[in-house]
């Protein structure tokens, strides 16, 4: 995930939080920070895939805690393009491969360690 969206400028003037924001003034959302809110997620720095699970947050910008493709007009126009493109080979692999790890290796003793990166 990219941490930065693309710049957003105002086109009138805006209070937020008692701030009042110029018209004109370009603004970067991070949405990195967004989503490890931890006002918005539990353990906001663990990765937990069952939290979307009967979640009404989605990833396609209609909530503001996750924006990973972007919100609103600016969102990204290829997401399901994307989507499709990971689905599609994602199914092939599981399908024509057995999937297993190497001998006498256990699940516990893979490194799944995220590192940084684009």
């Amino acid at each position: 995930m990219v941490p930065l969206l693309p710049p957003r400028e105002f086109r009138e003037q805006t209070h937020i939080d008692g701030w009042t924001i110029p018209l004109k003034t370009r603004i970067l959302v991070n949405a990195w920070a967004l989503a490890r809110d931890p006002e918005s997620w539990h353990d906001p720095e663990s990765f937990i895939p069952k939290r979307f699970e009967n979640c009404f947050i989605d990833f396609t910008g209609n909530h503001f805690e996750f924006i990973p493709v972007g919100a609103g007009i600016r969102i990204c126009p290829k997401i399901l393009f994307g989507l499709f493109n990971v689905k599609l080979p994602l199914a092939h692999l599981l399908y024509h491969f057995e999937w297993e790890l190497p001998y006498g290796m256990n699940p516990k003793d893979l490194d799944m360690t995220e590192t940084h990166g684009l």
